[in-house]
């Protein structure tokens, strides 16, 4: 329907983009947006599955409601679609998800660390310390249970043996997130190589997860 062409098309950008940048390959990972709510039913746009993001169109997008029911579209959803619907369900606040596989993440989630505040603008924008959500098999009840465990309040988790995805309260700010997640986890893995990883002091981290509150309740 045409009231929701404008968010299906923001989704399929941001997959062509994630995509470019490599975060992915072939029709790995999935996006979705969180729709405004009719007063009935909450309802988001997110990419089918087993689908090249540059062969997308408009009407490819499903939408979907928070019962797992499509409401439009011919397309299967992402098989991950419980794991978005469950963190919509517990985070008010996360508006836009994003799934990827990007290599220097997906490394750490088959080492099965999480990855400690190391970088200022890890805990402003993605609240602190990125924990790995205990594994379980892709589209899995369990996975949406774990990696909602796992995100807590924070833009970021690592899915064991997976990938990672990135939330925000814009398909912008979670984007950024998933950029910020990759970036850190490279970074994590070179100072470990080197030999030292200093942590962010507590102080530090404590001033910048203020921030992040901040812009979590940011007015657009």
């Amino acid at each position: 329907m045409n009231q929701w062409q404008e968010a299906k098309k923001t989704v399929i950008e941001a997959a062509r983009r994630m995509s470019e940048k490599g975060l992915v390959a072939g029709t790995s990972g999935n996006i979705s947006l969180r729709l405004p709510s009719d007063g009935k039913k909450q309802l988001m746009a997110i990419t089918p599955t087993s689908r090249h993001y540059d062969t997308l169109k408009i009407d490819d997008i499903p939408i979907i409601d928070f019962n797992g029911k499509r409401v439009a579209g011919e397309l299967p959803p992402s098989i991950e679609t419980q794991m978005h619907i469950g963190i919509y369900r517990a985070r008010k606040d996360v508006n836009a998800i994003i799934h990827t596989h990007s290599v220097f993440a997906s490394a750490a989630a088959v080492a099965g660390i999480d990855i400690p505040p190391l970088l200022e603008d890890q805990v402003v924008y993605l609240g602190g310390e990125i924990k790995m959500a205990d594994y379980a098999v892709s589209g899995s009840p369990e996975l949406m249970t774990n990696a909602v465990a796992a995100l807590g309040e924070r833009n970021a988790v690592l899915l064991a043996n997976h990938g990672a995805v990135g939330t925000g309260r814009t398909m912008r700010d979670a984007f950024t997130a998933c950029e910020l997640i990759e970036k850190t986890a490279r970074v994590y893995f070179l100072a470990l190589s080197a030999g030292k990883v200093n942590q962010l002091p507590e102080k530090a981290i404590a001033i910048q997860k203020e921030l992040y509150a901040k812009l979590q309740t940011r007015e657009e």
